[in-house]
């Protein structure tokens, strides 16, 4: 079957956001692969920070161990007052999360605080 210019560009038009939204779909994760039953509190200085989509993230060394803290995404971020500079790399602050399940590198954040100030992000 030949596609025709006029089915190419309906079949573009129907199937490429459907293309578009199921890959960003896929690359959000839930929370379910985080242990709420271990939750913790780190302090210590931010070694590289994202301030992006889907969601933010600071990269922290902490009781000798390097972490990496998922953030909520930045619209959240900036409705509860934090901007990305002040979760820019040499601030420090203490997190409170719950590890993931399978990456010991990662942790899930419900709150940070920054400047003796808390910041719920959920």
């Amino acid at each position: 079957m030949v596609m025709t210019r006029r089915r190419f560009l309906t079949f573009s038009t129907i199937a490429l956001p459907g293309l578009v939204l199921s890959k960003a779909a896929f690359a959000h994760h839930g929370w379910g692969g985080y242990d709420t039953s271990r939750a913790f509190t780190l302090t210590g200085q931010i070694q590289t920070s994202l301030f992006q989509n889907p969601h933010c993230e600071i990269d922290m060394n902490a009781d000798g161990k390097h972490w990496r803290f998922v953030l909520a995404p930045p619209s959240r971020m900036l409705n509860r007052g934090v901007t990305a500079d002040m979760i820019a790399p040499g601030k420090t602050c203490t997190v409170y999360g719950y590890p993931h399940r399978s990456d010991p590198e990662e942790a899930r954040i419900e709150y940070i605080i920054l400047d003796d100030k808390r910041y719920e992000l959920r």
